[in-house]
Formats: C-alpha cells, sequence, structure tokens
C-alpha cells in the first residue's frame, strides 16, 4: 500500500477538525484512524493519529506503534478467519450442531445450535453474562471448562434461529470449538494459520505484554483490578481465562488493522489469496443470512442497519464491519472499494463514556464525502 501524499492531504484537512473537536468533547482521549481505495490508479492509504494513547497517571501522546485493545474486533478478524480456515479445510461445516463441535453432550435446548447460528447471533444465548465473577473463586486452569459450562447450562433467552441478538457468549463458545476442532489454543491457531501468511504474526495479537509489547492504549479504570488497565485486555470474561477468547483479546495498531482489512477486500474481490482459506469460503461468510427477520448479520461479520447504522448515511448496503466496545470499528465498502479502520481509548478512563455513538456515524460520512 502507498501513502498517497496528495489524497492524504485531501482527507487529512477533513478529518483533523472533526477528530480535534472530538477530542475537545471528551468523546475520546485519541484516535488512529486508516483509510484505503483501490481505484484505476491503484491502491490509495491513509493513516494517522490524533490526541493521547494515555491520560494516567501521565498524558502519553498516540503513535502509529500504539497497540489498541481490539475488543469484539476479534470476533470477524480472529475468531471468524479461524473458523475459515477450518471449514476450508472441511474439519467442520456451517450446519454442523453443537454437541458435534464440542464432541460432548449439550443440554436439550441447545442440541440444535448449529456453527451458522453462532457465528448469525441467532442461537438464543444471552448477550453477555458477569461470568468473571463466578470464575474468581476457580483454579486457573479450570476456568475455561468452567466457563463453558456456565454458558451450556444458562437459559436459552429466544429459540434458536428465532431472533437476532449480539451474542458475546456465542462467540466465546466459537473460540472454543477453534481450540477442540484444531487441537491448538486459539491465539496459536490465529496466529499460525491466519496472521503469519500475511506477516502480521506479530501485529495482531493476544497477551502483548508477554510479548514484550509496550506501547498502548490505555483502557479504564477497572474498579475491580484497581488499575488503570494498558496492554491487558479490558474484557473481564476473557481476562478471567488468561486473555484469551473468541470474542474478546487481540490487539493491534492501526496500519496493522488497516492491512488486515484491505486484505479481506482484495481477497472479496479475487486480488488477492490466502493459504488457509478461499476467496469463495469468504464471500458466503460476507453475505447477510436472512435467517431471521430485521437481522443485520452476516456470518462473524455485520452489516450496515438500513437506518441509524455507525457506517453513516452514505455507505453500500454490501458493506460488512464490526464494532468493538473500547471505541474499535472497520468498515469495508465493496462499491467504493474503501476500508475505513476507527480505533480509539473512548473507554478511558471510564467505559461509561458512550459519546462515540454520535462520532461514528458522522466519521464515515465525512470520509465517504470527502472522498
Amino acid at each position: 500500500m502507498k501513502d498517497d501524499g496528495f489524497f492524504a492531504a485531501g482527507l487529512y484537512e477533513k478529518l483533523d477538525p472533526l477528530i480535534r473537536d472530538a477530542l475537545r468533547s471528551k468523546v475520546f482521549p485519541g484516535a488512529a484512524v486508516g483509510i484505503s481505495v483501490n481505484s484505476g490508479s491503484g491502491k490509495r492509504s491513509f493513516a494517522s493519529v490524533w490526541g493521547n494513547s494515555s491520560l494516567f497517571p501521565r498524558p502519553k501522546k498516540m503513535s502509529r506503534e500504539t497497540l489498541f485493545d481490539l475488543a469484539s474486533l476479534t470476533k470477524p478478524l480472529a475468531t471468524t478467519l479461524a473458523l475459515l480456515c477450518l471449514v476450508q479445510d472441511k474439519q467442520i461445516h456451517l450446519d454442523m450442531t453443537l454437541p458435534t463441535l464440542l464432541q460432548r453432550d449439550v443440554p436439550s435446548d441447545k442440541k440444535n445450535i448449529t456453527l451458522r447460528h453462532l457465528l448469525n447471533h441467532c442461537s438464543g444465548l444471552a448477550a453477555h453474562h458477569p461470568f468473571y465473577r463466578q470464575l474468581a473463586d476457580v483454579a486457573e486452569q479450570e476456568r475455561k471448562n468452567t466457563l463453558l459450562n456456565l454458558i451450556l447450562t444458562d437459559d436459552l433467552c429466544w429459540p434458536v434461529a428465532s431472533k437476532a441478538l449480539y451474542s458475546d457468549l456465542g462467540f466465546i463458545l466459537l473460540g472454543m470449538i477453534v481450540e477442540i476442532q484444531s487441537g491448538l489454543a486459539l491465539d496459536i491457531f490465529v496466529r499460525e494459520k491466519v496472521m503469519a501468511p500475511l506477516g502480521l504474526d506479530d501485529r495482531l495479537v493476544f497477551n502483548p505484554r508477554q510479548k514484550d509489547k509496550k506501547n498502548f492504549a490505555a483502557t479504564e479504570n477497572c474498579p475491580w483490578r484497581k488499575k488503570v488497565l494498558a496492554g491487558e485486555v479490558s474484557d473481564d470474561n476473557t481476562y478471567a481465562v488468561g486473555g484469551v477468547s473468541g470474542q474478546a483479546g487481540m490487539f493491534g495498531a492501526i496500519d496493522s488493522v488497516l492491512l488486515l482489512s484491505s486484505f479481506l477486500l482484495d481477497l472479496w474481490q479475487e486480488r488477492a489469496a490466502h493459504s488457509s482459506f478461499s476467496s469463495a469460503l469468504l464471500k458466503e461468510f460476507l453475505q447477510r443470512q436472512h435467517m431471521v427477520k430485521e437481522s443485520s448479520w452476516a456470518l462473524g461479520f455485520d452489516t450496515p442497519s438500513p437506518s441509524g447504522s455507525s457506517a453513516g448515511t452514505f455507505i453500500s448496503p454490501h458493506s460488512v464491519g464490526h464494532l468493538g466496545f473500547t471505541g474499535t470499528s472497520f468498515w469495508i465498502d465493496p462499491e467504493r472499494q474503501l476500508v475505513m479502520v476507527l480505533l480509539t481509548n473512548r473507554v478511558h478512563p471510564s467505559r461509561e463514556n458512550n459519546l462515540i455513538r454520535q462520532f461514528r456515524p458522522l466519521f464515515h460520512d465525512t470520509i465517504i464525502q470527502s472522498l
């Protein structure tokens, strides 16, 4: 990807006042933005940072190398891509049910949940539970199995495939399915099968402190860990099981997330190849499923809602993307050949700050209008 000076200068001129106003309004302490466009003249890219990566114990400037807790971007960019590898290798298939996927008995209300239901957020599983509180008294090596039992014995909110409900619990199960079916820890499988072929194995990582990474965007001042989190996963349930789960835990800097998102667009458009999964299979995952009414979900990826989308008013309806709780997002628009990545630390120092909801659509509209 080449940085195009004229292209970058034009985007910076439009985005700089918008982001500086957001910093003044305390939407977030800092932001990193990555944009790429594939047009007739080739691929042009832009990346820049604003503000601070942390405010406490002292302000620290954001840089292009700052690693963000990507939160739920882990779902599409790690877990879903890992499952693509397993489906491609015919180790599993989309309509395989939970007992076979987990290789164990499951309660009768969950026996018919398939891989497709979990990826499409229509399994009937709850959105979230603070299971970390129950896991605190469990030995570390037993926590993952205890968490699996807690999820499987939890009541469904709706019958399977009757309603869409975005579910962290479903993606925790998906991460466990990767581990059971591959025989490898999720982070190792993602590193070796998904990231290494793209040269991203040391750039999009779980538990970055264990890999001697040092430059982090801080997240919240955690009331129960009694500190400002930096380089340590914000999500409580993921933290309780060691920093790696199907729903959260991956960290990365702006250029790495932009590179992976841009690669997905290139593979979608058959301009690139991956050694572990095909363009045809990726295309299947990127299609909205229409399994339940009024659902915007594809398989592991979201698509823009008809109204009130965080992706703004101009993005094409065939686009795919995802949001992360910490203030992260990416959107890929195949009609415009456009990738937009926004990484912020909006939860620093408090996760109660929700001003980013108004900012996100404005941000995406500004980019598309600028182009």
